[in-house]
């Protein structure tokens, strides 16, 4: 199984910190947060991973290099400008192949273990659905959330289609099947929201709730506080 992680942002919201350095290197807990996923996809034996840039991407290559040093194998899709997340995924296909592939936010950061992508992209196979979202509840910055989730598993956007159903957040993991972006032209910029919504309507979207830990790191106030958090996980420890 590959994996692909989205760090083509500008991160405009964290500036200064990413005037002179991409988002995904901001250090966290002393390492840069992006290494932070490829440790836990090394850990899953997710090896093979694809890393999209565009704002300093050069210096995500030349911080990452090949990955080995991590036992990973890095490949880079460099975008002249950041392609949105579809418009990203749709470039770098070539590099992930003809099965279900997982796909990270690069500026997120959360205690879902990736060694469960494996079973959920055998699922897709099974069952000819296109996507699988990790959902998770929704946070202070994002109360109204995203999607409904079924009992059964199933992502839908509109209430009607799930009565009684509650509304969560994506976040920003996801597993796909390369077909959901098949009519998605490269180089180009595309959002995936549409796309989803597309597939929910026709039935083939699937997702979980995840309770636990997941932050996205959109603001120096969410990055101090994602620092205290892992502050007192390593301490604990």
């Amino acid at each position: 199984m590959r994996a692909m992680i989205l760090a083509a942002g500008r991160g405009e919201r964290m500036r200064p910190l990413t005037d002179r350095l991409p988002k995904p290197l901001i250090p966290v807990a002393g390492k840069p947060l992006i290494q932070w996923h490829l440790e836990k996809l090394a850990r899953a034996g997710i090896c093979d991973v694809v890393i999209n840039h565009a704002w300093l991407g050069e210096l995500l290559e030349q911080a990452l290099g090949d990955g080995h040093a991590l036992g990973l194998n890095l490949r880079y899709s460099a975008e002249a400008t950041a392609l949105e997340t579809a418009g990203g995924i749709a470039t770098a296909l070539p590099l992930l192949g003809e099965e279900p592939f997982l796909v990270l936010n690069g500026d997120i950061w959360c205690d879902w273990d990736p060694t469960q992508a494996h079973a959920v992209a055998r699922q897709l196979v099974v069952q000819q659905d296109l996507a699988w979202l990790l959902m998770v509840p929704n946070p202070t910055q994002h109360p109204a959330g995203d999607f409904f989730l079924t009992p059964d598993g199933r992502v839908h956007e509109e209430a009607s289609r799930v009565p009684h159903a509650p509304r969560h957040t994506f976040s920003g993991i996801g597993v796909y099947q390369p077909t959901l972006f098949a009519q998605t032209p490269a180089h180009q910029p595309a959002k995936l929201a549409p796309l989803l919504r597309q597939a929910m309507v026709a039935e083939r979207v699937r997702g979980r709730l995840h309770p636990t830990e997941w932050i996205d790191v959109g603001t120096p106030e969410r990055l101090a506080a994602l620092e205290g958090k892992l502050a007192k996980m390593y301490e604990k420890k």
